[in-house]
């Protein structure tokens, strides 16, 4: 009895048990290396939030806007006080040689520059409102990377549709010229038409590895925009690669532009910050007096207490040249204000006519040439199969059909660009 117990509490585990074992942790290893290579694909709100988060040029800004504020800072500080400390009288030569300290005059004097006419305020006021106009132009720097992240983006969604025609065409053409072998086989049409039908067929093969070469370097310029380290080959976007019948007035557009542009609100408080940049001008013109207090002890005589107050006089130099620069400086940015209004109301309306343009064209390929180009094939190929049609119509009819869906696909491309500069006009996202 005992030795079947030993027995028993020595049992091996089942070798089905074990098989399960082995392969649950293979299937484990095996999700692990597939996710370690998973396909990263990014949308378009994927990819601005990681141009914002991760772009050089974005945190480099980030960091001038903290040094603006820094300069806040030293704008803000009042004048330090001035200390000193003497001793004088002191005689060496004196009759008694041991006492040379005995006529010493110990004394303390302390003074502070008293600024007038605000100069300390203006300071700080011209401080604020250059990080002000600094955060301005690093939004308008942010919308010039986002429009040029927009444009790679749209580059990779259209090289991608292209390479999904190509490849269509590709598919459609080696079914219909597996049907033309049989034909062949069966005496139904001479060797001379299989063979132009073969050779035919290096177009198709090259639109598609030129469209996978395009696809590539798409990406390419997409992964330097967002400093991505992911290797091309997992990389890829998502998202709609079609138009909008819908177009919002110019007027409106307009309005939003003056609304929204950031380097049309950096050049406006450009204006406000040279106005007060001249206040503080001629505030800085006006004298400042120091004001000081003294105190001293002279054996035999009590201590004593003084006061002071200096002030210099402003005879030749009262700060006439930065006084002149900065009120030239307004009417500078005024101009240079007058010209953005001008440089946003001309982006806006090209871009829209870039836009309409596109619209009036994407029109009838949708309702009509894309249908009928189809049409066309399938008759032309269902008629040269049986006899109805010669191999060069059959041809032509391959070709304008590829010709017709390369076109819409290149429109489309175009409408999304120049949503994108519409966009990147205005200054915000106003056509999706």
């Amino acid at each position: 009895m005992l030795w079947r117990r030993m027995e028993c509490n020595f049992h091996l585990p089942p070798v089905r048990t074990f098989l399960r074992r082995l392969a649950l942790s293979a299937g484990i290893a095996a999700c692990g290396a597939t996710a370690a290579l998973a396909q990263k694909t990014l949308t378009w709100d994927d990819a601005k939030r990681e141009l914002l988060a991760a772009n050089p040029t974005l945190l480099a800004g980030r960091i001038g806007i903290q040094e603006s504020r820094a300069q806040e800072i030293t704008a803000s500080l009042r004048p330090n006080p001035d200390l000193t400390l003497a001793l004088d009288q002191v005689d060496p030569f004196t009759t008694n040689p041991y006492r040379p300290f005995s006529g010493a005059l110990p004394f303390v004097s302390t003074s502070y520059l008293v600024e007038r006419q605000h100069k300390r305020r203006l300071r700080v006021e011209s401080a604020q409102k250059a990080t002000t106009v600094a955060l301005s132009e690093l939004a308008d720097e942010q919308r010039t990377l986002v429009f040029g992240l927009r444009g790679a983006f749209i580059q990779v969604l259209q090289q991608k549709a292209v390479l999904a025609v190509a490849r269509e065409s590709l598919g459609y053409y080696d079914r219909l010229l597996a049907v033309n072998r049989d034909r062949y086989k069966v005496g139904d049409i001479a060797a001379v038409d299989l063979d132009r039908l073969e050779l035919q067929r290096v177009q198709f093969e090259t639109d598609v590895q030129v469209a996978i070469v395009n696809v590539r370097t798409a990406k390419i310029q997409l992964k330097a925009l967002l400093n991505d380290s992911t290797p091309v080959e997992r990389l890829d976007v998502s998202g709609p690669f079609e138009f909008a019948d819908i177009l919002t007035p110019l007027e409106e557009f307009r309005q939003y532009a003056l609304d929204s542009r950031p380097d049309l609100r950096a050049a406006l408080q450009g204006i406000d910050k040279a106005r007060t940049d001249y206040r503080l001008a001629v505030a800085n013109g006006s004298t400042d007096p120091v004001f000081g207090l003294d105190f001293g002890h002279q054996y035999p005589v009590q201590a004593f207490v003084g006061v002071s107050v200096s002030i210099p006089l402003r005879i030749f130099d009262r700060n006439q040249g930065e006084k002149t620069r900065t009120r030239l400086d307004i009417d500078r940015s005024q101009r240079l204000a007058d010209a953005i209004r001008l440089q946003v109301f001309s982006d806006v309306d090209s871009a829209y006519a870039a836009i309409e343009s596109n619209l009036i064209l994407l029109r009838p390929y949708q309702t009509n040439y894309l249908p009928k180009a189809a049409r066309v094939r399938e008759t032309i190929a269902f008629s040269y199969q049986h006899g109805g049609a010669s191999l060069v119509d059959f041809l032509e009819s391959q070709q304008a059909y590829r010709e017709i869906q390369l076109a819409y696909v290149n429109l489309v491309g175009s409408y999304l660009t120049a949503a994108s500069q519409l966009n990147f006009a205005v200054g915000r996202e106003v056509v999706p």
